[in-house]
């Protein structure tokens, strides 16, 4: 087995293992988010985009440094829009509050795009422009990946209160 087939194979061994554990989690909507959840996530993240780009090991070893560091300004940047968007009271709403956080938004949007320009230039140093592209693409499909696992997973919950409502309905009705 050469070692690209190989390569493959544990990926998707690994992708496979990251799904079932993930799907098989049955945490309820009102407790924290398991830290361990969030490796595994991290994980499959990683384990997706070094097999879409097929990154060597000297690829990988200059490129996920830049790259978690680009993934953390961009996510502290749209933190700040969440944390924004929190201080605005829903029932009696400020329109200079609300002007202020269209005006944040469009600000940070623009502080996003100068940030991937920026780190598009550190990350091209260390990949071609047909990875960084790959890269894109990648990043799409694990976010819907993801959007669907846990949709899927929202779906089970609601079948699993469905099934136990009826349960006791007819429970009721045998009382």
């Amino acid at each position: 087995m050469n070692f690209s087939a190989m390569k493959k194979l544990i990926y998707i061994f690994f992708a496979s293992w990251v799904c079932v554990t993930i799907q098989a989690q049955d945490l309820d909507e009102n407790q924290p988010q398991d830290a361990t959840a969030k490796d595994k996530i991290k994980a499959a993240r990683v384990g997706l985009i070094t097999q879409r780009l097929g990154l060597t090991s000297e690829q990988a070893e200059k490129f996920w440094p830049v790259y978690n560091e680009f993934t953390q300004k961009r996510a502290d940047l749209k933190q700040q829009y969440r944390v924004a968007e929190k201080n605005i009271n829903p029932n009696n709403p400020d329109p200079k509050q609300q002007q202020a956080l269209v005006d944040l938004g469009l600000k940070l949007k623009e502080d996003e795009l100068n940030l991937e320009k920026e780190y598009s230039g550190k990350l091209m140093s260390v990949i071609t422009a047909q990875q960084m592209l790959n890269l894109r693409q990648a990043e799409r499909d694990f976010r819907n990946i993801i959007i669907n696992m846990l949709n899927n997973r929202r779906l089970q919950q609601q079948r699993k209160e469905n099934f136990r409502d009826r349960n006791m309905k007819l429970r009721e009705k045998k009382n």
